[in-house]
């Protein structure tokens, strides 16, 4: 039997397709949206202190005298972009901690991307903190201070992650960005991969003015607010390609470097919000480290 031309194309078309939702499934296992908490995460610690609300859909965490809390992804991703919607605890915050960050979840040679919301007193700016581990090696601190109020609605905070650069982004406008730059013998994350965590926790010895602001317990319990879990890159284990396969989207040309719009919004949180650099501190580093004169 013989079929038509135009039944064979159909097939063949038909085929294509299914091939090609199969592929993408397997490339991008979580990337559904909105994702549920418990697809793609797990309670770490204290697990009274975590409620899930809107059918899952977002998350509750609570700050008392008695515990903070955390939670982690089930699985761990070797670039790509991570991104959730937050709001922040409100009012008098002095000496809580929000984090959100990906770590290796290795000992000594811990590859880490730290987004961290330090609380305040009632009226003053939000300061998110960043920081970027690569092989152990931190101190790679920067502080800004967030222009609008996080606790009075959800943000999106996200990182993107590739070969050629790091950024971190705060309702897509780029806070930080740490180049690619072992041609000139600095190190780079590109080999290990990385789970999702956050947590909410009492750092009030360093969080707020360096610790002169202690936390107010009569204002607890403490809550923040998480919703819209987006996760999209390479789970591992996965493809055995997704690491070194330089034609994946995160290499494409919107990852190796800001666009013109978004250079100019980077250029102008820096200028306007930017009140800790650790390149500048000469208490600190009396030698420059040598990925500031890089273009970090």
């Amino acid at each position: 039997m013989h079929l038509p031309a135009f039944r064979i194309m159909r097939i063949s078309i038909l085929i294509v397709l299914v091939v090609s939702i199969s592929l993408l499934s397997v490339l991008f296992p979580a990337s559904a949206k909105p994702a549920t908490f418990d697809q793609d995460f797990r309670v770490t610690w204290s697990d009274s202190h975590i409620k899930q609300i809107e059918g899952g859909r977002a998350i509750q965490l609570l700050l008392d005298q008695s515990s903070g809390c955390g939670f982690a992804s089930k699985r761990q991703y070797l670039f790509g972009k991570v991104s959730m919607k937050i709001k922040l605890v409100s009012g008098d915050s002095a000496g809580t901690v929000v984090a959100f960050y990906m770590n290796s979840d290795t000992d000594t040679l811990r590859d880490e991307l730290d987004f961290e919301f330090l609380g305040n007193r009632s009226g003053q700016p939000t300061t998110v903190q960043t920081n970027v581990y690569v092989h152990g090696k931190g101190d790679r601190e920067q502080r800004v201070n967030l222009w609008f109020d996080p606790s009075l609605a959800y943000h999106t905070y996200s990182i993107s992650w590739s070969h050629s650069q790091i950024v971190f982004s705060v309702d897509e406008v780029p806070i930080r960005v740490f180049k690619n730059n072992e041609a000139r013998g600095i190190p780079f994350p590109k080999s290990q991969a990385m789970g999702i965590f956050s947590t909410l926790w009492e750092a009030d010895d360093w969080a707020t003015r360096g610790g002169l602001e202690k936390i107010n317990w009569s204002k607890a319990p403490f809550y923040a607010y998480y919703k819209d879990f987006d996760i999209e890159g390479c789970q591992v284990p996965g493809i055995a390609s997704c690491p070194s396969n330089l034609n994946n989207w995160w290499e494409g040309p919107a990852y190796k470097e800001l666009s013109p719009l978004d250079a100019r919004r980077y250029r102008w949180v820096r200028t306007n919000h930017m009140i800790y650099d650790y390149c500048t501190d000469k208490a600190r580093f009396p030698v420059t480290p040598p990925e500031c004169y890089a273009g970090i």
